[in-house]
């Protein structure tokens, strides 16, 4: 059986490939990169590189010939390429290499959310699902290190602000995703969808979370989404990237992230840290 993760050199893909290695022998493992030489560099020796350019359809196809199982990490928004225009080219890359299974990491309830995050993620599953490839739907809640500006300011002493209201998300550290994602890969029979994250709780939750880990005293202020932009924005953050980061607050104060279910800790085998001890370990990073 062989194996295959794409964006193997990003911070999620060298985890998995780090946990996959624990369940396959190093043989079996291959990791599509965009750049080899990095992934020579970051990758553990005795597993295959080959190129990995979402762009690249041809070159998709040859370097997943002879892949049997292809753990698929979506990019991230904002290139010149449009995300589900990468996607489309991995999933038709896939099917013409005689890929028989994937697993691609999707967002929170991707087939019914309305949050604008979202929109790509239902598009990739309806073509994977259109694909007639075996699947499973990886659907990756919120990560803690989403917010380590929060956490940080917190830690420092500072307030901590958000503008979600009482919206509930399952933060978890990104580390417990790409686990969980490894284990399923080596599945012999996987669930077609798996909504994995933690418990789920609100801001002001994390806040809380934050003064155990620290032992600090600070002031937590829920404002709106106008006043958190332009918090951001007094920090040195552009406009642009204010109000798209305050829009996430938009989406999970109107729930789109608070989707309960134990499938992350049915996976990893394992009960989830507190949540105070995943904050401690993202400021330790």
């Amino acid at each position: 059986m062989k194996y295959a993760i794409t964006g193997s050199t990003g911070k999620f893909g060298r985890k998995a490939v780090e946990d996959l290695l624990k369940l396959v022998d190093a043989s079996d493992v291959i990791a599509l990169a965009r750049n080899e030489e990095k992934a020579h560099e970051l990758l553990p020796a005795g597993i295959e590189v080959r190129p990995g350019s979402y762009e690249d359809v041809d070159a998709l196809t040859a370097s997943l010939d002879g892949v049997d199982r292809l753990l698929f990490i979506s990019s991230q928004p904002g290139a010149a390429t449009p995300r589900l225009v990468q996607h489309t080219n991995v999933i038709n890359a896939a099917k013409a290499a005689g890929v028989k299974y994937i697993a691609y990491t999707s967002f929170p309830s991707a087939d019914t959310s309305t949050a604008p995050l979202a929109a790509d993620h239902q598009g990739t599953e309806k073509l994977i699902k259109a694909s007639g490839l075996d699947y499973s739907f990886l659907r990756n809640n919120w990560y803690v290190e989403n917010d380590l500006g929060a956490l940080a300011a917190g830690a420092a002493g500072k307030p901590f602000v958000y503008s979600a209201g009482s919206g509930r998300a399952g933060w978890t550290l990104e580390r417990f995703y790409a686990e969980a994602a490894a284990k399923v890969l080596t599945l012999e029979s996987p669930k077609s969808v798996y909504e994995f994250g933690g418990k789920m709780i609100t801001y002001a939750d994390l806040a809380q979370a934050v003064k155990d880990a620290t032992g600090k005293v600070f002031d937590v202020e829920s404002i709106d989404d106008a006043a958190y932009s332009k918090v951001l924005q007094g920090s040195g953050m552009d406009s642009d990237t204010a109000d798209f980061i305050a829009s996430m607050q938009t989406f999970i104060r109107d729930g789109n992230l608070d989707v309960p279910s134990t499938d992350l800790p049915d996976v990893l085998g394992t009960a989830l840290p507190s949540i105070a001890d995943q904050v401690k370990e993202a400021l330790a990073e």
